[in-house]
């Protein structure tokens, strides 16, 4: 299906990707979907929705204040300790072994500044959405799947958080899906 995708909505796949990581959340979300889209101020989905007052900022801290931002060192220490693991050991072995703040090191980034740890898996209501941007495009008969599409999925399947984000934003659904439409062609 990927194939399909012009390159504003590949970016958006890709900055979804991004988003979750710099939340520090296990699994990507319609909610960062959403925030793909809108971290590309030139593409339709973002410039649409900016219209109606929602930008990459706000949207943003409407996913922290549902979702939370799990803090870089997500482990509480309390809690591994009840359990016979001694985090201060642990460091001390791995700056033995890798070199005194090893464990403080930033991620390695690729030459475009993009993250180079593993890959964040999609939810199933985020995946539905991916699909139901496919079946958009079908429905409208284009040959691709642009990030208008994407935004036409979030809102087709309703039920995530990044419709959330939307509805708690005070736009109206149905008359956000009629300008995407119409601003598609």
């Amino acid at each position: 299906m990927f194939e399909r995708f012009h390159h504003d909505a590949r970016q958006a796949v890709v900055l979804a990707q991004e988003n979750a990581r710099t939340l520090h959340h296990d699994i990507i979300g319609t909610e960062h979907l959403l925030l793909g889209l809108l971290a590309q101020p030139d593409a339709l989905s973002a410039r649409v929705l900016g219209r109606h007052g929602l930008d990459h900022d706000r949207a943003r801290q409407s996913v922290i204040s549902l979702v939370g931002q799990k803090p870089e060192d997500a482990l509480d220490a309390d809690a591994l300790e009840s359990i016979g693991i001694d985090l201060s050991a642990i460091r001390e072995k791995v700056e033995a072994a890798f070199g005194p703040g090893a464990l403080d090191r930033k991620p390695r980034t690729n030459r475009r500044g993009h993250l180079l740890s593993g890959h964040v898996p999609f939810s199933s209501r985020a995946k539905k959405t991916l699909e139901l941007s496919l079946r958009e495009a079908i429905n409208l008969k284009h040959r691709h799947i642009a990030d208008g599409h994407l935004l036409l999925g979030i809102l087709r399947e309703g039920e995530g958080l990044a419709s959330r984000v939307i509805a708690d934003a005070g736009i109206d659904s149905a008359a956000l899906r009629r300008e995407i439409v119409s601003e598609l062609g």
